[in-house]
């Protein structure tokens, strides 16, 4: 996203912590990709990228791995941010799950091989072989965490 390029189309989503949610948002997210002048295999990346921060959401966020809206014990939501354009994209995926980010950062470091008897890291270590830059910080509500993902085209 250079200095001389349009800027970038927004899509912004608010959605429950269930895995029917990351389904809809992943096709919304793909069509959305589509229209903005993203293809072939770069799309298929950001789909795929975009599904698991937002998988991640679901089942380490907050959404306790719901399945469905109906299976969440309380209202809890996340929140999908994608920025694209031809030269590159950004998703961000914010959580209401509490956490620190210094928990996570162990596993956005680029070339660390993950432990394979924790539970957590393997989708980490896939995506940064993905996208330019991987990171996390508190949410901008303090209730979770916010992952985003760079990629430059």
């Amino acid at each position: 996203m250079g200095p001389h390029s349009d800027p970038p189309e927004v899509l912004d989503m608010l959605l429950p912590a269930a895995h029917s949610a990351v389904r809809m948002a992943r096709s919304v997210a793909r069509k959305f990709a589509e229209v903005a002048g993203v293809g072939g295999d770069d799309l298929e990346t950001l789909v795929l990228v975009v599904s698991e921060l937002l998988a991640n959401a679901v089942d380490h966020g907050g959404g306790n791995a719901a399945m469905e809206e109906k299976d969440l014990a309380t209202p809890v939501t996340m929140r999908l941010v994608l920025e694209a354009s031809p030269t590159g994209w950004i998703a961000q995926v914010s959580d209401q799950g509490g956490g620190d980010p210094e928990d996570l950062r162990h596993h956005l470091t680029p070339g660390e091989l993950p432990d394979l008897d924790d539970e957590r890291g393997r989708g980490f270590f896939l995506m940064l072989g993905m996208v330019d830059q991987l990171t996390v910080d508190r949410s901008e509500d303090g209730k979770g965490l916010t992952l985003k993902a760079v990629k430059r085209l």
